[in-house]
C-alpha cells in the first residue's frame, strides 16, 4: 500500500527529530532535541489555550506546532542568534525540506502540511501567531530550567527582546511572558548578572 509506505518514509524522517540537538539545555545537563520542544510548545498551547484573550482552534494550532519544525530533520536546528552561512540559507534550506515533505506523503496530507508550515512562517493567522508566541516562550522556559553555566552571554538581552513582540496580541500571553522575565530574572540575580544593567544595555 502505497500510503503505508509514504508514512512510513516520513516516521523515518521525522526520527531525526529525536536527536537533532538544540541549543538550549536541559536541567539534566544534556541537550534538548527537537522533537522534546516541539512536544513542550504542544502542552504549553494546551494549558494556555483556554486563558487567552481571543480564543484559537486548538486542534488547528497544535497541527502547526507539530509540522513547523518538521524541517529540521532535513535543515538542522539553528539558533536565533546564530550568523553565517547557515542563518543566512536557512529559508532556502527549510522551504526545500518542506517541499520535500509535501512530495514525500500523499498529495492532500502533503499539502497540509505545507500549507500549516508557511502559516506558521507568515505568523498572520490568530494560530500562528500563537504557535510564534509559544515557540519563543518554550526557548526560554527551558533556559530558566537549565544550568546558568549553559547561557550564553548574549541571551541576557534576549530575554528582554526575543518574547515581547510575538506576545503582544494577547493579554495572558504578555502575563505569560512577564511571569518567565522573572524568573529568568531570579535565575541571573543568583548568578551575579544584574538584570537592570543587562536592560541598560539593550
Amino acid at each position: 500500500n502505497i500510503d503505508v509506505q509514504s508514512i512510513l518514509k516520513l516516521m523515518n524522517l521525522a526520527e531525526k527529530l529525536k536527536s537533532e540537538m538544540r541549543h538550549s539545555w536541559l536541567s539534566s545537563g544534556r541537550r534538548e532535541s527537537v522533537a522534546e520542544h516541539s512536544w513542550q510548545m504542544a502542552l504549553l498551547a494546551l494549558l494556555v489555550n483556554k486563558h487567552l484573550e481571543n480564543p484559537v482552534n486548538i486542534e488547528h494550532t497544535l497541527k502547526m506546532i507539530i509540522v513547523h519544525d518538521l524541517v529540521e530533520a532535513e535543515a538542522g536546528d539553528i539558533p536565533f542568534f546564530e550568523t553565517g552561512p547557515r542563518k543566512d540559507q536557512k529559508v532556502e534550506c527549510e522551504l526545500k525540506a518542506i517541499e520535500n515533505i509535501r512530495d514525500m506523503i500523499d498529495s492532500q496530507t502533503g499539502q497540509e502540511f505545507y500549507d500549516l508550515f508557511q502559516e506558521f512562517e507568515a505568523a498572520k493567522s490568530p494560530e500562528a501567531k500563537l504557535a510564534k508566541a509559544l515557540d519563543n516562550l518554550e526557548v526560554q522556559i527551558q533556559h530558566n530550567n537549565a544550568d546558568f553555566s549553559t547561557w550564553e552571554e548574549i541571551e541576557y538581552g534576549l530575554v528582554y527582546t526575543k518574547m515581547d513582540k510575538p506576545c503582544e496580541h494577547d493579554s495572558f500571553l504578555r502575563a505569560l511572558c512577564d511571569g518567565i522575565k522573572k524568573q529568568s530574572e531570579v535565575k541571573m540575580t543568583k548568578n551575579g548578572i544584574d538584570p537592570e544593567t543587562i536592560k541598560q544595555q539593550i
